[in-house]
């Protein structure tokens, strides 16, 4: 116990008190100006009516799920994944080039980044618009899109390193095995590879699932803009407990937020425990 207290100390200060405090925050009318700031009063679930029967939650709640789904599931996962199966037999110093060259776009800071992306699809002078000649405003035209693949930009080199450390734990001799009995590499993936790593492939989804889905990088690309089209969840939460000073009502949909948060991975979870079992 001497030797755990302190992490149980330090989870309890930066994670289960804070956790704690908002719930109950989302339960009062607390600002952080006026008459709330200093008498802040008990008002229920008013604040959680409220969230759940706004269209702008409604909205934001359906561009986080599109972002998710295709700049995590279907993006980083698949490019990253596609990554390690196609690294996974080359010479060590070439694939230690690539793997740095791949994995520079995930350890650039998020500021950084999000400006050296903006400068690519600026509509005037971007490098896109460049390189394809053409005048397109992509962060006008197609918001959703450019955060969508900005994101699996970003943090695919992440899920290439945790496939490829599963691939590399296969044993290659079933590998060698289909091969000899004429499997295609299609028949390999399906048969012997994705079945095998089946535990790492849900591990690494629910990871950049949730990372992805509590990113609040998207918004020094676009603000959340225009007309809300990218507006995610963290975003909102973001505008009306910051911009509005609202804490009560963004405390509410931070613990919506929350709860979502476990549901995604309760369901994560029960798949590899089923897969255990």
């Amino acid at each position: 116990m001497a030797f755990v207290t302190p992490a149980f100390v330090l989870i309890g200060i930066f994670l289960i008190f804070p956790a704690l405090w908002t719930i109950y925050l989302g339960l009062t009318n607390y600002r952080l100006t006026g008459l709330e700031a200093a008498q802040p009063q008990f008002v229920g679930l008013d604040n959680y009516v409220e969230v759940l029967t706004d269209p702008r939650f409604h909205n934001s709640l359906w561009v986080t799920v599109i972002f998710v789904i295709g700049s995590a599931i279907f993006g980083q996962a698949v490019l990253g994944f596609l990554l390690a199966w196609a690294m996974r037999d080359w010479q060590s110093r070439m694939r230690r080039v690539v793997e740095s060259l791949v994995i520079v776009a995930w350890i650039i800071p998020s500021s950084v980044v999000a400006f050296l992306w903006i400068a690519f699809l600026d509509g005037r002078s971007g490098t896109l618009n460049a390189m394809i000649g053409s005048e397109v405003e992509w962060l006008i035209s197609q918001p959703l899109l450019s955060i969508i693949v900005f994101n699996i930009w970003r943090g695919a080199a992440f899920s290439m390193l945790l496939f490829g450390a599963a691939l590399s734990s296969l044993p290659p001799s079933y590998l060698e095995t289909s091969r000899l009995a004429g499997a295609s590499t299609w028949q390999q993936l399906r048969d012997i590879v994705l079945p095998s790593i089946r535990g790492h492939i849900l591990t690494t989804l629910l990871l950049i699932s949730l990372w992805t889905f509590n990113d609040f990088t998207p918004y020094l690309i676009t603000g959340g803009g225009p007309r809300n089209m990218t507006e995610l969840l963290p975003i909102y939460v973001f505008r009306e407990a910051l911009g509005t000073f609202q804490f009560g009502y963004g405390s509410a949909i931070s613990t919506i937020l929350l709860a979502i948060n476990l549901a995604v991975a309760l369901v994560y979870l029960r798949l590899l425990r089923d897969r255990a079992a």
